[in-house]
């Protein structure tokens, strides 16, 4: 790689190669722009790898191989062809994420019947929220309060509609944060395409976990809550939902579109570090019907589950995902 790298900065601007220094010194922690390098190989290099493959693997992933295996994050300009340059590409190494699919490889937990069953869900207090903000590096926090019994698994039912912009009450999706069977914090409505889920606060906006008022936490809470780190990035995008996992350990997604096509399978995905999967697939969902889950009833066909770094189902010792220590609820719109 050491030659191919070097033929390429040789061809980058010095105002790319501040942007991807600082990609690479944050680890995609701060949310740097597009490094945009020419396409076709540098003279002098037999069989180059595209520059976004060779930077990944330089920086990120030193196993792998095709351009296929990367999905460009929701922000970046070159995987939008934003850029309207046909001559180059973005190939910020943070700017992309490898994907994660059920197929391969197929977890021991996807296996799992739909006889699986959650306990009722019980009624919550009320809390509060502090919602953070971040311009020009200055944190403004907001609270708000929540009057108790407001209950996030009765949601509107979203359509399979990609128009944003008739989204009702402007918003796409509602999140819900759960400690095992009780849930804190008021629900969180995102308005935009994107947001990012998290714990400490980084550079940037979103929904700050960290922030959320719990009077009792166990210690298994406390130490789940000690991985969520920068957690992961939610976006909206053509055809579904993505997720990418932003922290150093794994997170555990359950949708009723995960599953293979035709199948009435309960299947938990793990998304390890880096990675992103969709989690929520617009056209799939109009076949998926009356979702039953036995021991809860009718389940919102429109909803996400993702549990942080514990997975669950009968490969663990956690059979539904609220034996799990902190997980997320999404809970998607229907336009109109």
């Amino acid at each position: 790689l050491k030659p191919a790298a070097h033929a390429l900065f040789k061809k980058l601007k010095d105002e790319e190669l501040e942007l991807l220094v600082q990609a690479v010194e944050s680890r995609g922690a701060c949310e740097s722009g597009c490094v945009w390098a020419p396409r076709g190989e540098p003279r002098g290099v037999k069989q180059a790898l595209p520059p976004q493959v060779l930077l990944c693997r330089l920086y990120r992933w030193p196993d792998l191989r095709q351009p296929h295996e990367l999905k460009p994050l929701c922000y970046c300009s070159g995987g939008r062809g934003g850029c309207g340059d046909v001559a180059a590409l973005c190939c910020n190494p943070h700017h992309f994420s490898r994907l994660a699919v059920p197929e391969t490889p197929p977890p021991p937990y996807s296996k799992a019947s739909s006889s699986l069953s959650w306990p009722d869900e019980p009624q919550h207090p009320g809390t509060q929220l502090l919602e953070f903000s971040c311009n020009g590096g200055d944190w403004r926090g907001k609270r708000m309060a929540l009057p108790g019994g407001d209950r996030s698994l009765c949601s509107p039912l979203p359509d399979t509609s990609l128009s944003w912009s008739t989204i009702k009450d402007g918003y796409w999706c509602k999140l819900a944060y759960w400690e095992h069977r009780t849930r804190v914090g008021r629900l969180y409505a995102v308005h935009e395409s994107s947001v990012n889920i998290f714990c400490e606060l980084p550079r940037g906006s979103g929904f700050c976990l960290g922030q959320l008022p719990a009077a009792h936490r166990s210690r298994a809470v406390r130490r789940a809550r000690g991985k969520i780190g920068r957690g992961l990035l939610l976006s909206r995008e053509p055809g579904g939902v993505w997720a990418y996992n932003r922290s150093e350990h794994p997170i555990f997604v359950s949708s009723p579109t995960l599953g293979p096509p035709g199948t009435r399978e309960f299947t938990v995905l793990k998304v390890l570090p880096g990675y992103s999967a969709k989690v929520f697939d617009y056209e799939r969902v109009g076949g998926v019907g009356g979702w039953q889950v036995p021991g809860e009833g009718p389940c919102d066909p429109h909803s996400v589950r993702i549990s942080f770094a514990k997975g669950w189902g009968p490969c663990y010792s956690r059979q539904f995902i609220t034996s799990c220590p902190c997980w997320l609820e999404v809970l998607l719109n229907r336009p109109r």
